[in-house]
Formats: structure tokens, sequence, C-alpha cells
């Protein structure tokens, strides 16, 4: 399937979605989305050597990390975004999407990613499983989750996975070979929630500004110091998720 040419986006736009997503810059106005964003983009970037293909989004929204996904080290070769027509978009995905069976024949698709989407699927075992059969052999599926997040998109917020609950919805799903990891521990989940305080909570104005920078000099600090966790203890606390899945052949 040949890729919508720039998929509709005028040039200011795609400046403003690259800076929004991938080309991130922390500011005053930004600590509630740039350690989300810049955690899932680490560990996109992380994950590129392993997508290859044709690279199916799911729940594209507005697709910011096409871009990436079809240039080196990725080996991505064709995009396709799925999602549902939604009207504050001013573009439509290749697939429209209507939440159930995936409108591509079985193995259509060398690799797949779904950043921040599993939590809005109401049946996600269904949606795993449908990755798995449009992914061919030797298929790729990369996706995030968040676990430290408002509710949002609401009514459609459904759930927050656990490492394990999330590991054994992939692995029932088909997926034989699956890496879970944290995005972000102790330190980044402090800076999450000063983050979201400052920049969500209705705040008087003449202490919005001084509660910025005040803000904004903790969450550096924080992000400096903070290390996610690579084991799944008791008492860890994490920001969120990152998962790699592989549909290998059984006797690999």
């Amino acid at each position: 399937m040949a890729p919508a040419a720039g998929y509709g986006v005028s040039e200011d736009a795609a400046v403003r979605l690259r800076r929004d997503f991938i080309d991130l810059e922390l500011s005053l106005y930004n600590t509630d989305s740039y350690l989300t964003r810049k955690s899932i983009l680490d560990a996109l970037r992380a994950a590129l050597p392993h997508i290859h293909g044709t690279v199916l989004d799911v729940g594209c929204g507005r697709s910011p990390y096409r871009p990436i996904l079809l240039a080196p080290p990725s080996r991505g070769t064709n995009y396709v975004g799925m999602d549902f027509v939604n009207p504050q978009y001013t573009t439509r995905p290749d697939i429209e999407w209507q939440g159930g069976p995936i409108a591509l024949p079985d193995g259509a698709v060398d690799s797949a990613i779904a950043t921040e989407v599993l939590e809005h699927s109401s049946d996600p075992w269904a949606l795993a499983r449908e990755v798995h059969r449009v992914l061919g052999p030797d298929g790729f599926f990369f996706l995030t989750v968040p676990f430290l997040w408002p509710l949002h998109d609401v009514p459609h917020d459904h759930f927050r996975y656990t490492p394990f609950s999330l590991e054994r919805l992939l692995r029932d799903a088909g997926f034989n070979h699956v890496e879970v990891r944290a995005l972000g521990g102790w330190d980044a989940s402090l800076a999450t929630m000063l983050g979201l305080w400052v920049q969500r909570r209705p705040l008087g104005d003449p202490w919005l500004g001084l509660l910025r920078r005040v803000v904004l000099r903790v969450y550096k600090r924080l992000l400096a110091a903070d290390r996610p966790p690579e084991r799944f203890d008791s008492s860890v606390m994490i920001t969120g998720l990152t998962a790699s899945a592989w549909k290998r052949a059984k006797n690999e």
C-alpha cells in the first residue's frame, strides 16, 4: 500500500508536529508533556533498528513519528497510518479503523507500532491479536502505554497496565518473544506529577509564573537523577511502559 504523499499536512503544521514530538525542547510551558513524549521518543529511537519493511502505525493520530520510521537506522520502506476518523485532524488516516478487525490481509505488514493506544482500546486483547495477524514472519511490534497519567480522551480511557499484564496480553496474542521496560522511575514519576500539577491544575495567575519557574528547576534535577528500574520488584514506581514483541517461527 502506497503511503499518502505528505499525509496531507501543510509545511507549517509539519514543522509544529515535529517540534511537539521529535525536536523536543523543555520549557516553562511543557513540563506536563515533555517527559512523556521524550521517553516515548527515546524508546522508539532505540527500537528503530528492528523496524523494517511496511510499518503499520496503530492509532496514528497525526502521524508524528512517520519521518523517523522511514529513515535510518530504521529499515522501514512504507508507512501505513490507521486510526478512527477524528474531526479535530485536518487529515484522514490511510486506514479508517472502526475499532474491530484491521482492514488488512494476514501477514500484510512487517512492523507495527502503537504509542499510547492500548489504554484506549475497550478490547486490547482483540487488538493485539489483530496486530499479530497482520504481521508477517519475523514481524516486530513496538508499543508504549502510560502508567502514571490523568484520565484523558474521556470516556475512551479504559486501562492502565502493569509490566506483568502487558507481557501476558502480548504473549496471549501469539507473540513468542516479548521485552517490557519502564519508561521512568521514582524521580521521573515525581517530575511528571509536578509538571502536570503546575500546567493543568487551575492556579491563580499571580502565582503561576513563579510556580512554573520553581517547578522547572526541580523538574530538571529530577530528570537528571532518574534511573528507570531494570527489574519490576515490589515498591517500584514507573511512569509508563514500553514493550517490544516479535512474531517468530515456533522453532526459534
